[in-house]
């Protein structure tokens, strides 16, 4: 049957890009709905503040009229500014089991970003490390937490029959029991250590002060992007970026488990705790044409009536000059005991830490030392495409551009994959159609696994 990949370009589309989820996980006991009203700001290239600085489409994968899978397709210009590469990503990929959608969505990823002059293709990212990114491939019966990506177990299988995508890096989360800290002898005794060093670096940790918020996030704004400079895939924050996360900080924060760290009287690092939101999404079960008034009502009354016992530690950062004298271990003792005394009153019993890369392995030890297990892996796939030197990227011109920057850039993509009875070897025949040109190609439909393709070509893509 004919599978065609379509950009979005009608208000029609743009709702069936959004929606789809809702059918693809129909029944499924883990996944998160979320409020239509945030995917659509997620999505909305005018308001979203990413969208300054990136260039992409979104697309749908069709079946006789029926949506079988999406993707978005997307340059992000400071992340290559920033670590000098030539990158493109793709991202909001949900797909049926079917290989061949898988490969005809990912193929029209890959033409779009080599055809912007990138010569990789690297994702899952909605729309950056800051936000849901990876494809989950261990942990699957339980609801995900928050700002961590849920999936269905043959999300792995495709992207790694994909032809020429490998994996690039995992990302682990853990779980914390939180009364294993008050009974653990081992941690009274890294709690004793902590404290002792402590006091003699001049190390001090506070909860933010509800009374004086707004300065305390301020100064967490001012330190994420230094703090966090090194880490890999990392992007500056922009400071409509930051703003946002101060926001959505002030929404839904516990100040209590909100830390700054100080050494003699110096900010010096950060890390941010939060009642685990999608405890209570998953109860509100948001959908189409549900008022959102009353998904935000559900969403609220759940919150107070204590349905979360889960926190959700999502971000710490310490500046370069005072790694390794211990804030970090300040950070997660102090963190650890305030958590642990609130859960008597509030019921929490569980924190999520994560991710962590599975190349960080200083802070796998912290988070190990601290009872913490690794239970749940998200990964990062790769796409070498073919060696280009045509991409220009216009970051200095994105300073006052945002949407005619992207328009300009925009074409319409239309990929047809259809079977062709009469070619006995199971050639599939593949026409890529654009405004003004038109091309068939026909290919071995037997390419199997670990065919690995050395430049790409879209020939040599799907089958």
């Amino acid at each position: 049957m004919t599978v065609i990949v379509r950009n979005v370009q009608t208000r029609s589309d743009r709702r069936v890009f959004i929606t789809f989820p809702w059918q693809l996980y129909q029944g499924n006991p883990y996944w998160v709905p979320p409020l239509v009203s945030w995917q659509r700001h997620k999505l909305n290239q005018k308001r979203n503040p990413s969208w300054e600085y990136m260039e992409g489409d979104y697309f749908i994968a069709w079946r006789d009229e029926e949506p079988v899978g999406t993707i978005a397709a997307f340059i992000n210009h400071r992340h290559n500014a920033y670590h000098n590469e030539n990158v493109g990503f793709f991202g909001l990929f949900e797909v049926i089991n079917d290989q061949v959608v898988a490969n005809a969505l990912l193929h029209t990823a890959a033409e779009y970003v080599e055809s912007r002059g990138c010569c990789v293709l690297r994702g899952p990212a909605n729309f950056s490390i800051n936000d849901e990114c990876g494809v989950l491939v261990k942990g699957f019966n339980e609801v995900p937490a928050s700002v961590s990506p849920y999936n269905l177990p043959y999300y792995q299988q495709l992207l790694e029959r994909a032809p020429g995508f490998d994996k690039l890096i995992n990302l682990y989360s853990y779980r914390i029991t939180l009364q294993d800290w008050l009974h653990s002898t081992k941690l009274e005794q890294t709690f004793r250590l902590t404290h002792r060093n402590n006091a003699r670096r001049g190390i001090t940790v506070r909860p933010v002060d509800p009374k004086h918020l707004r300065r305390d996030l301020n100064l967490v704004k001012a330190i994420y992007n230094v703090s966090w400079d090194n880490n890999w895939g990392f992007v500056p924050m922009t400071d409509k970026e930051l703003d946002l996360m101060v926001r959505e900080m002030r929404r839904y924060m516990e100040p209590r488990l909100a830390l700054l760290a100080e050494v003699q009287g110096e900010v010096a690092g950060f890390l941010m705790a939060f009642p685990d939101l999608n405890q209570v999404l998953h109860r509100v079960a948001a959908r189409p044409g549900k008022p959102e008034l009353l998904s935000l009502m559900q969403l609220w009354w759940y919150k107070r009536r204590g349905a979360i016992d889960r926190i959700r530690i999502p971000v710490m950062g310490v500046r370069a000059e005072y790694r390794g004298i211990g804030v970090e271990a300040a950070l997660f003792t102090e963190l650890y005991q305030q958590a642990a005394q609130l859960s008597t009153e509030t019921g929490w019993q569980y924190a999520d830490a994560g991710w962590v890369l599975e190349s960080n392995a200083p802070m796998q030890r912290i988070v190990e030392g601290y009872s913490g297990t690794d239970y749940r892996h998200h990964r990062f796939y790769q796409c070498q495409l073919a060696p280009a030197d045509s991409y220009h990227n216009p970051l200095p011109e994105l300073a006052s551009t945002s949407q005619a920057f992207l328009d300009s850039r925009r074409r319409r993509s239309k990929i047809v994959v259809e079977k062709v009875p009469a070619l006995r070897s199971g050639v599939r025949k593949i026409s890529i159609a654009r405004p003004h040109r038109l091309r068939s190609i026909s290919i071995p439909a037997t390419l199997r696994r670990r065919d690995r393709v050395p430049t790409h070509s879209p020939e040599e893509w799907i089958g």
